[in-house]
């Protein structure tokens, strides 16, 4: 059960906009050039080809195509990280476009026999079709893709600086326009913390997952075409680990259920162990601790990049003066 989160986010405010975050974002890095960041060089390398669209492919009827793109408008032609396909205008059996060939790498060369195709460049998430007549005689004029791409790297932190663990982190970005069911197009999901996502210029929404509960970051990003944007999601959330102790600092006890309920009482979380770990957002909570029959509880609150231990006292009296004395775990 997830719990509604205020937006916050801290990025760079040279390279992106913030569009739904009501706290004040940190400064960082000002941007890169985006077509430094890209997979290793490749050279161009056609994978197949399959002239079927308007007749035999012959020696004297094949027309060489040369193709490139560029990020933005006025950049220059990119080298690697893309993929290029073209495709028959004309849908198969299954309604679908026919792959006729394509090619890695940079710039691609194609040999097409004269007649009309849909030729398509990919970059990462990126991605952009036009149609391509193929004369009989004649010039074929260069075909020039504009990608207006760039991308984003995404991380998080807890409270204002404490450095989450990569493996605790995932992120999925979706579209920005909410359809008529109120949800989302997903875009990708599970990215990993720190990895060049390329996509289309535009803005994007971002969700952030601390951990498994209900820490839960969202937030509208706007990627700007050619440069990358590194942002740092804000959350407000800490870890802990849960124990049932006969005093304080004591061993934990072991065949423990716990429940995690909010101040309001719903569930939030259930496990069993001797001291279970897992990551809140900030506000308050109550522990519930199952052992040999009994249970025990506690309230406490839980503050934003604070990481502690939660102890249950197996004397319930003490437990709730440690409570009442405890206005934040630490």
């Amino acid at each position: 059960m997830r719990m509604p989160i205020p937006p916050a986010v801290a990025m760079s405010l040279a390279v992106a906009s913030l569009v739904a975050s009501p706290v004040p974002a940190r400064a960082q890095e000002a941007l890169d050039s985006f077509s430094q960041i890209t997979t290793p060089l490749k050279g161009s390398k056609l994978t197949s080809f399959n002239p079927i669209v308007t007749g035999e492919a012959t020696p004297a009827n094949l027309r060489d195509v040369t193709c490139e793109a560029l990020l933005t408008k006025d950049g220059s032609p990119m080298q690697h990280g893309l993929t290029w396909r073209v495709f028959s205008p004309i849908p198969g059996a299954d309604g679908k476009l026919p792959l006729l060939a394509s090619s890695e790498g940079g710039s691609a060369a194609f040999q097409l026999v004269p007649g009309e195709y849909f030729v398509n460049v990919a970059f990462g998430r990126a991605g952009a079709t036009k149609k391509l007549v193929v004369p009989d005689t004649g010039d074929v004029d260069k075909q020039v893709m504009v990608l207006d791409a760039g991308g984003i790297m995404l991380n998080a932190v807890s409270g204002s600086d404490v450095r989450i663990p990569p493996k605790e982190l995932s992120f999925s970005i979706f579209a920005a326009d909410v359809r008529e069911d109120g949800e989302r197009n997903l875009v990708v999901d599970d990215v990993k913390p720190n990895s060049v996502v390329r996509l289309n210029a535009g803005t994007y929404h971002v969700v952030s997952d601390y951990g498994t509960v209900n820490a839960v970051i969202r937030a509208d990003i706007q990627v700007e075409a050619g440069k990358l944007t590194r942002a740092t999601i804000q959350h407000r959330a800490a870890k802990l680990t849960l124990k049932l102790v006969s005093e304080p600092g004591g061993e934990a006890i072991a065949d423990t259920a716990w429940s995690i309920l909010t101040s309001s009482g719903d569930t939030v979380s259930e496990s069993v162990g001797a001291f279970p770990t897992l990551v809140l957002a900030e506000g308050s909570y109550i522990a519930v601790a199952r052992n040999k029959n009994k249970i025990y509880q506690r309230d406490f609150t839980v503050k934003a990049g604070v990481n502690t231990d939660v102890e249950v006292l197996l004397d319930e009296n003490a437990n709730g003066e440690k409570a009442g004395a405890e206005d934040v775990v630490d």
